[in-house]
């Protein structure tokens, strides 16, 4: 295990979950935000286990990482286990530490709107927001819980228009912005409890 190859100057988005199971909402989240945002690369960070979520079931971290490297299929996606690696749980301690690691990539932090929702139950969530740029990436049902979160409205000042969305890894946070165009309602706890209703039945 090691920490994936990154040149100054690159442009990376960093999209962590348990991904559990990785799906292709994922997988078009990661490829909008390539497209729109000018990233040279998404790395996945598979979490060992989200804190805010009961761990007890999840499959092991190589399990889901060999699944999300079979789905992720694409140059531009790189699937990682960063935070095994780094020893680090929560976001605010991965993303500093991977700028100590690369001072010359940028990165941007990369979130579904569902995420945005809860942002402001992370740990020092605040400090993260103004360490790394933000893309938040629209989800069906979502929108309007994102925006009217307390998250969204304390970083409204920091907000920038969806047009400017090239110039964000560049910017100087706190930044963020919301990406409209993926409207999946695909996740990965619909598709864990469909897996059980199916497993039930058989």
């Amino acid at each position: 295990m090691s920490l994936p190859v990154a040149s100054p100057g690159m442009r990376i988005g960093l999209f962590g979950g348990s991904f559990n199971p990785p799906h292709e909402a994922h997988r078009a989240a990661s490829l909008i935000a390539c497209k729109r945002l000018g990233l040279d690369r998404v790395w996945w960070l598979v979490s060992p286990g989200n804190p805010l979520k009961d761990t007890s079931k999840l499959p092991p971290l190589d399990e889901r990482a060999a699944r999300a490297r079979k789905l992720a299929a694409s140059p531009f996606i790189e699937v990682t286990e960063i935070e095994a690696m780094l020893g680090t749980r929560f976001s605010y301690d991965t993303v500093a530490q991977l700028k100590a690691c690369f001072p010359a990539v940028r990165f941007v932090l990369l979130i579904g709107a569902d995420i945005l929702a809860e942002f402001h139950r992370w740990k020092r969530w605040r400090e993260l927001a103004a360490l790394v740029p933000i893309a938040v990436i629209d989800r069906a049902g979502w929108t309007a819980k994102a925006v009217a979160s307390p998250a969204a409205r304390a970083l409204a000042h920091a907000r920038l228009p969806e047009h400017a969305a090239a110039a964000l890894v560049l910017r100087e946070p706190p930044a963020w912005l919301f990406l409209h165009g993926l409207k999946s309602a695909q996740s990965s706890t619909a598709l864990r409890l469909s897996a059980a209703l199916t497993q039930a039945k058989g």
